[in-house]
């Protein structure tokens, strides 16, 4: 395998090729003790890429190997007493409609994402409804075509990162996106919700969702134990107007809310690797946005990479102290909102 990281025995059937980026060491050895080592796994062979982890009695973490070579990704599925709830849909190898049903018992569900990214939303098309916050609509209909997956082959029809059975694939059809505002509530029945909390920066619409009855935040992009990247969303919006929310002012002024109530959770569940991180990491990766407000200029590190039409990116990295991870941004247009649009979603 090509890359950076020794593998990791894993219980998916897809195989690893090569990575597109590399991981930092205490992710990886957590991921490789979780995965080989955990007894959270439970095996559901309807869809043999995903590896199942039951981690509490009615949630499940849903392991998938990234098709493209960036971190792995997390889906978590929530059973309460009349629904389930799943947020994100990864890429959508393999029979996953199956696999939630298998887990919930066939209870109506109800399908989100925290934002557009290939590893969180491309498998929306293995289901009938997804909702989304309406700053990431626009970019959900826009990418989410047929020919998404058309990027992880080579010229050739092998595939570059990872390589599994091509028949898994979803076949195209339409579904239905429904853009919600912020604090938009979902029940599960009686008195379980969920709540939609915007909290910007990786993406202009991303956002976490806060299961209020047993007190956990499924948290996207925005925490991660690897690299918190802001301002990707940016790049991809060609910096509209709404992409004023991908730097680090904007995070940083919804996550100031967000720490003000660490009394409605507990535990943390990211998009990437690490789970079960503590409520008061907001306040870590809070303070670390507000060190980098104060001096741009004052990153730990940078690393300048060439892309594909020749041309070089530079990108700025500040450690969340007591943490590991780094939060990565763009010093020209990713740390202070645009004046003249200033302000907040609403």
């Amino acid at each position: 395998m090509k890359g950076y990281m020794w593998p990791i025995q894993g219980h998916s059937a897809a195989k690893r090729l090569t990575w597109g980026s590399r991981q930092n060491h205490l992710s990886w050895a957590y991921m490789k003790m979780l995965r080989e080592q955990s007894n959270w796994y439970e095996p559901h062979p309807i869809n043999p890429y995903i590896e199942v982890y039951h981690f509490e009695d009615n949630l499940y973490g849903l392991f998938n190997q990234n098709c493209d070579g960036a971190g792995d990704v997390w889906e978590y599925l929530v059973v309460g007493p009349e629904k389930a709830l799943l947020v994100d849909t990864a890429f959508g190898i393999g029979n996953v409609k199956g696999l939630v049903d298998e887990l919930t018992g066939g209870k109506e569900l109800i399908v989100v994402n925290t934002h557009i990214g290939p590893d969180h939303a491309y498998g929306n098309t293995r289901f009938d409804r997804v909702y989304c916050h309406e700053l990431e609509a626009h970019k959900m209909r826009k990418r989410i075509q047929p020919n998404r997956y058309d990027y992880l082959f080579n010229e050739d029809g092998s595939f570059k990162w990872l390589a599994f059975d091509p028949k898994d694939i979803p076949e195209w059809r339409e579904y239905e996106l429904i853009s919600c505002p912020n604090h938009t509530v979902f029940n599960l029945g009686g008195d379980y919700e969920v709540e939609m909390i915007w909290v910007p920066g990786h993406a202009e619409g991303h956002v976490m969702y806060l299961d209020k009855k047993r007190r956990r935040l499924f948290a996207g992009d925005v925490v991660c134990s690897d690299v918190i990247n802001i301002g990707s969303g940016s790049r991809q919006a060609g910096m509209s107007n709404e992409a004023k929310y991908c730097t680090i002012e904007a995070v940083a002024g919804e996550l100031r809310k967000l720490t003000e109530r660490k009394e409605e959770f507990d535990y943390i569940f990211p998009g990437h690797f690490m789970v079960y991180l503590e409520n008061h990491v907001l306040d870590k990766i809070l303070a670390a946005c507000d060190e980098i407000l104060a001096n741009p200029d004052g990153y730990d590190y940078q690393e300048t990479r060439t892309m594909k039409d020749g041309t070089q990116r530079t990108t700025c990295y500040k450690y969340v102290r007591n943490f590991g991870a780094a939060i990565s941004y763009n010093r020209d247009h990713g740390v202070y909102m645009p004046k003249e649009n200033g302000g907040e979603a609403e």
